[in-house]
């Protein structure tokens, strides 16, 4: 938009080229894929043309597997697949971050193996309870006589 009383020859020009600057910004735009990083849809990593990969896994806990792709910087997108009696999951990468998703699946099953192998830790109510039965048991009857030693 342009205000102005007259316009003369050289504001109309430098509106055309300022005109002409925005729409090759916006075709610029327009051409140009966006390229997510992360968590993002199959159709959105398909589009980015670097070849896609899969893997399976049973396991439904897959958020947890979530911060370590994000750790590793891993471009990935999940599909659940339904057909089978347990679902699966899909997940497809991209073929170039194979070596860093074998990486990251390693950490993320060490670390579900370490989760299983710990014990449960006792609830903290339960854990005070024992301490009390405990308390009570070692508390005996003493009587405190308090004595000065001062005889009228």
């Amino acid at each position: 938009m342009i205000k102005g009383g007259k316009i003369t020859g050289k504001v109309l020009a430098k509106a055309i080229s300022l005109l002409l600057k925005q729409g090759k910004k916006q075709i610029n735009k327009a051409q140009a894929p966006k390229i997510g990083k992360g968590k993002q849809s199959v159709k959105d990593l398909v589009r980015q043309g670097a070849g896609v990969a899969n893997i399976e896994i049973t396991d439904a806990n897959i958020g947890s597997f979530e911060p370590i792709a994000k750790k590793y910087g891993i471009d990935y997108a999940l599909k659940k697949d339904t057909t089978e009696t347990p679902p699966k999951w899909l997940v497809f990468f991209k073929s170039k971050d194979a070596d860093a998703l074998t990486a990251a699946f390693k950490e993320f099953t060490a670390k579900n193996v370490q989760r299983s192998k710990s014990p449960e830790k006792p609830s903290l109510i339960t854990a005070l309870k024992q301490m009390k039965e405990l308390a009570a048991k070692l508390v005996t009857d003493k009587v405190k006589n308090k004595d000065r030693g001062m005889e009228l």
